[in-house]
């Protein structure tokens, strides 16, 4: 009876299902107020109050195992199985392939947090810090974010609008054309959009009456008629290619991989000054001397000068003054730019997860928020008239352009008078305040797995290629307004569009255009091929050479070469066989598992989480030691502490990028990367390399306890 009516008065007062929450107050504080959560029922954040909700309404697997809160043991829900032998749904209200997709690109999104003691804004951790760190990966990692969801989505609304603009779907063009010249003839345009907008927003079956799904790949951006997708065959709903795919979201994670190698090729091209010089002698046998060389593209440090100096210029290095200045600008604009990619792609997802909210968050409240915006300007437009609001819009055109004295000393005073104005006007913290990001989102749904100590297992990792078949196409993901039929196509003419085609484009596939073809082939000619496959060889045995020295340079004392011990896992998946409580790693080069486990003698209600390094090849032996630092077991840590110490978590790798690159392409293997942990009060680090499974540790270390964490 005592659960009982915990139970009740949890779900009763619900974070972020109140009426209160539709007119949230912008959380800004004291910058020098400071508190420090220590364990994740403590609730510092909107994220670990709805993990530590009881989710009456629907629960999976993760969430069934409430009761278990106060227990010792951990819940393992199939870390080494197969997917198939996983129970859908883990969490409630979602299918496993869109819990898996969230995963999968936080792991690529999140290198490296700190706990902050300082309220989060918006009441939501996981926030890009100002002064996050750049690098080169994380660029990379933002750059595709961006186009996973900003590009794709754009494109998916592009092709919405040649749909209707085709007119192959009479009806429902029809039906926009009669509103809009109806509102016209009345001047009613602006209360139109103003009542369409807010119904978009609060009914979402409307959503899909007025803009009937498609996939993408199926839609022609240019005429919105039926077209083959650009991978010979419909194999993903949601990729613009329609590659196949093994998992929900791989083939647009694909394409975004590929947008920006894409992307650095046309650079790097530029920068070797590679262009078409291709003549009536290009089809012969006998290859010239630039046809036995390597793909200068490869090649990318020093091209731009060998390009000068082969014309006849002086070379960059020694004479051109403006060449330090001009990398150290753009170098030094990286960061922000980046942190301006990452802003966007944020208030992206927050508006997409406020009009389509995932549980645990609440199913209304965003959305009553943000039409509640559009309430105001829809009243006004009854009663302004397209001349009046036309010299509204150009009188704030001019006072913007004109009225810079005047606009200097108001934000000089606001600034006197309230320093945190900018803080108070972040979305995050106003309309959108509470609605998480992908990144936020990700954590939530983690620390439920955490607070029903039935961490979430990862996602599967697709071990071979997609099969190369049609993907079904259902009312879901092919449908039209009223007796419309989809794109207008007969169902033999989709049959067509969606089976394979044995002409599709390989990896040797052409444009169309002879420029564009000559400047992005790949190759020059089998010499060139074999010098490369030699220089590939002879990589390969320096790096077999390097790793075997290794071991003798550990035993000698040498840390990196510590740090580098098993690096190089063996082939095959047998090797990633661990979690969720111990993780396979290596300490100063000796092999263990890190262990992460409730230790029930910490304070606190219920078993705290200690993590730490447990010596030895016997990962039974570690999941069943009572203490992590020593118990019934005997076994001995090298190290612990308790997660609620921990101040700092980053990712990192036992080679460097440029030597994991090498690795990478001369062994054709996978590299284990490492994580290095902070602790909060001594400041003291530990490092644990060769970690086959470095992302699921980060992520249960992350989700475990009751810090705020910044992502920097």
């Amino acid at each position: 009876m005592t659960i009982a009516r915990s139970t009740t008065s949890l779900s009763a007062k619900s974070p972020g299902k109140r009426f209160i929450d539709l007119l949230p107050t912008p959380a800004v504080s004291d910058p020098t107020k400071t508190d420090q959560a220590e364990i994740l029922s403590d609730k510092p954040t909107l994220s670990h109050a709805l993990a530590m909700d009881n989710h009456a309404a629907e629960k999976g697997l993760a969430q069934q195992a409430f009761q278990r809160q106060h227990e010792k043991d951990i819940m393992d829900l199939g870390w080494n199985e197969s997917e198939d032998e996983i129970a859908d749904p883990l969490v409630g209200g979602l299918e496993n392939e869109e819990l898996w997709l969230l995963v999968r690109r936080f792991n690529k999104q999140v290198y490296h947090v700190k706990s902050s003691q300082h309220p989060a804004p918006g009441n939501l951790d996981m926030y890009i810090a100002d002064e996050e760190n750049f690098s080169p990966d994380k660029l990379r990692a933002s750059i595709e974010r961006l186009y996973m969801t900003i590009i794709v989505g754009i494109m998916a609304a592009w092709k919405h609008i040649a749909r209707i603009r085709s007119w192959r779907e009479r009806r429902r063009t029809a039906c926009f054309c009669f509103a809009y010249y109806a509102a016209w003839a009345f001047d009613m345009l602006v209360p139109l959009h103003g009542l369409t907008l807010i119904g978009l927003i609060l009914f979402p079956p409307l959503r899909e009456m007025m803009f009937p799904p498609a996939p993408m790949a199926l839609v022609d951006a240019k005429t919105g008629t039926l077209q083959k997708p650009e991978a010979g065959l419909l194999g993903s709903y949601d990729s613009v290619t329609g590659a196949p795919e093994n998992y929900k979201g791989e083939a647009v994670e694909q394409e975004a991989r590929n947008f920006v190698n894409s992307i650095a090729s046309i650079a790097l091209s530029s920068a070797s000054g590679k262009h078409s010089e291709k003549n009536s002698h290009s089809d012969s046998e006998d290859e010239s001397p630039q046809d036995a060389t390597p793909d200068p593209t490869a090649i990318a440090v020093g091209a731009a000068d060998a390009k000068s100096k082969a014309s006849g210029a002086v070379p960059a290095a020694d004479y051109d003054k403006t060449k330090v200045p001009m990398d150290t600008m753009l170098w030094r604009n990286m960061r922000p730019t980046m942190f301006i990619i990452a802003s966007l792609t944020d208030a992206w997802e927050r508006v997409a997860n406020a009009l389509s909210p995932t549980p645990p968050f609440p199913s209304d409240t965003y959305r009553l928020r943000l039409a509640a915006l559009v309430v105001p300007p829809l009243s006004v437009s009854l009663f302004f008239s397209s001349y009046m609001f036309a010299k509204t819009v150009t009188f704030g055109i001019g006072l913007l352009f004109f009225g810079q004295p005047i606009i200097s000393r108001a934000v000089s005073r606001l600034n006197r008078k309230y320093p945190h104005w900018q803080r108070i006007l972040e979305l995050r913290n106003t309309v959108l305040k509470g609605v998480p990001t992908n990144a936020q989102l990700t954590t939530t749904l983690l620390r439920i797995g955490e607070a029903n100590h039935a961490p979430l297992p990862p996602p599967p990792r697709s071990t071979s290629p997609p099969p190369m078949e049609p993907a079904a196409l259902t009312p879901a993901h092919l449908r039209a307004l009223g007796d419309d039929t989809p794109l207008n196509a007969s169902p033999e003419e989709l049959a067509s569009a969606i089976s394979p085609d044995p002409t599709a484009p390989s990896d040797n596939a052409t444009t169309g255009a002879a420029d564009v073809d000559a400047a992005k082939a790949p190759r020059h000619g089998h010499r060139g091929s074999r010098l490369l496959g030699f220089l590939k060889g002879t990589t390969k045995t320096i790096v077999e050479t390097t790793l075997s020295a290794d071991k003798v340079k550990a035993k000698t004392g040498s840390m990196r070469a510590k740090d580098r011990l098993g690096a190089v896992p063996p082939p095959g998946p047998e090797h990633r066989r661990s979690g969720p409580v111990a993780f396979k790693a290596r300490y100063c080069g000796r092999k263990g598992f890190v262990v992460l486990k409730p230790q029930s003698d910490m304070q606190g209600p219920g078993p705290a989480p200690v993590v730490g390094f447990v010596l030895g090849k016997d990962a039974a032996a570690a999941c069943e030691a009572e203490g992590v630092g020593g118990g019934a077991s005997g076994l001995k840590a090298s190290w612990s502490l308790p997660v609620s110490r921990v101040d700092e978590l980053r990712k990192v790798g036992g080679f460097g990028w440029k030597a994991k690159l090498v690795v990478g392409w001369a062994l054709e293997r996978e590299v284990a990367d490492g994580l290095e942990i902070v602790e909060r009060e001594t400041g003291a680090r530990w490092k644990v390399t060769a970690c086959p499974r470095r992302d699921e540790l980060f992520n249960r270390l992350v989700a475990v306890g009751g810090q705020r964490w910044v992502s920097m």
